[in-house]
């Protein structure tokens, strides 16, 4: 980059140099010429009135012209100038002269010729000067471009540097932010970027952990029953033996579902279905589920219609989060409601249980997080149903988040209009 912009920078210049240097020595030999030309008019002017010609010198041709258009003295005349000036090398002078004319009173015409060696060598030295200063003003663009670039450039070249040393383990380097303006806004890019993918992969680091830590427990469950079942074969029977290890193959099938659906959180296009879906029949169908596999008392009176564009399954799926997550905390009732609101659906679930702290309502929606109340994973599950919920929210366009202590409130884009 920095030879191209010095190179660019001698070539404009160069270019611009060059014109200059014709169009200036083109000018001052034409104002030059000019002069002379105008010098001439005036001696003829003057020698006319005066009506004694002198004889022609070296520097001054003299010849009067009479009407027929001959030298009175004989002979052809250099030049009939006219009113214009006229230039050309006279026979035997070896240089050009500049011929202007005048009429005297006896109708005869004068004419006055001056040298151009002045105008000529004038505009030869101005030329030497342009070809010696044209080509040096070029080198001294060029030095100075490629210093001032090498210093606009040398952050760039310590951001490289730097990032070409940033490996997987180093995310916590960043690029140096020495400068303001573009370069220090590229290198505030860089590292708002570095922030982002170390942050990333911290998460990806922690959800492994989590995950392993979190699938170690049904299969400890497992090979424990199974060791036992081998060592005391009396202790235990192959129904009780099939029941245990169907519990913690439940268990981590479940699990392994949320992690599977959590890894492709990041997808925005992860093959969701995108049609019509009436979400009070959703949640008047899982109502009757947890009527029958619960003891809780389930209030469906503030459901009303909503309908929202998305993948049933997945609503689905957030619902039954939502619920199962109120089973799991309330006493004795869980109530849900419906309704449509300013162009969005507003899905809420409650329950009559303990409430979540202030402090804890932000990270609930986090990844295998699990408050003090609920820290058994018998009870509590791994954590991820919220963040799953979340992500399904997220997904549809929607947004979720508590209202109070123990109130889950999602909403969604309506599809009515």
């Amino acid at each position: 980059m920095r030879i191209r912009v010095t190179l660019a920078a001698v070539l404009v210049v160069g270019v611009a140099l060059v014109g200059g240097a014709l169009v200036l020595v083109a000018m001052l030999g034409s104002v030059l010429t000019g002069q002379v030309c105008a010098d001439a008019r005036d001696r003829a002017n003057q020698l006319a009135a005066a009506g004694d010609p002198v004889p022609s010198t070296a520097t001054e041709i003299v010849q009067v012209v009479d009407r027929s258009g001959q030298l009175v003295d004989g002979g052809t005349p250099l030049a009939s100038p006219g009113s214009r000036c006229v230039s050309l090398e006279p026979p035997g002078r070896g240089e050009d002269f500049v011929f202007a004319a005048a009429r005297t009173s006896s109708g005869r015409q004068l004419v006055v010729g001056r040298p151009l060696v002045d105008v000529l060598d004038s505009t030869r030295f101005v030329s030497r000067v342009l070809v010696v200063g044209v080509p040096l003003m070029m080198v001294i663009v060029g030095a100075v471009t490629w210093v001032v670039t090498g210093r606009v450039l040398a952050p760039v070249t310590a951001m490289r540097r730097e990032a070409d040393e940033i490996t997987a383990t180093e995310l916590h380097r960043r690029v140096p932010e020495t400068r303001k303006g573009e370069i220090g806004s590229l290198a505030g890019t860089m590292n708002r970027m570095l922030d982002r993918l170390q942050r990333s992969h911290e998460a990806q680091q922690q959800f492994v952990a989590d995950a392993a830590h979190e699938l170690r427990s049904p299969i400890a469950g497992i090979r424990q029953h199974a060791e036992v079942a081998l060592a005391h074969p009396s202790r235990t029977t192959v129904p009780e033996l099939a029941a245990t290890v169907l519990a913690e193959d439940l268990r981590m099938q479940h699990l392994v579902d949320d992690l599977l659906w959590l890894g492709r959180a990041g997808e925005e296009h992860s093959g969701l279905v995108q049609l019509p879906v009436d979400l009070d029949d959703l949640l008047l169908a899982e109502a009757r589920r947890l009527r029958s596999a619960t003891n809780l008392v389930v209030t469906t009176q503030g459901v009303s219609a909503g309908q929202v564009l998305g993948d049933e399954a997945a609503l689905t799926r957030m619902i039954e989060n939502l619920t199962n997550n109120a089973a799991r905390h309330a006493d004795s009732e869980i109530t849900l409601g419906l309704a449509e609101s300013a162009g969005t659906v507003v899905l809420t679930v409650a329950d009559d249980g303990p409430g979540i702290p202030p402090a804890d309502r932000d990270r609930v929606f986090d990844r295998f997080v699990r408050l003090d109340a609920a820290r058994s994973r018998d009870t509590g599950g791994a954590g991820l149903g919220l963040a799953i919920v979340a992500d399904i929210a997220r997904r549809h366009g929607g947004t979720v988040g508590l209202v109070g202590s123990s109130t889950f409130e999602v909403r969604l884009p309506n599809l009515s209009p």
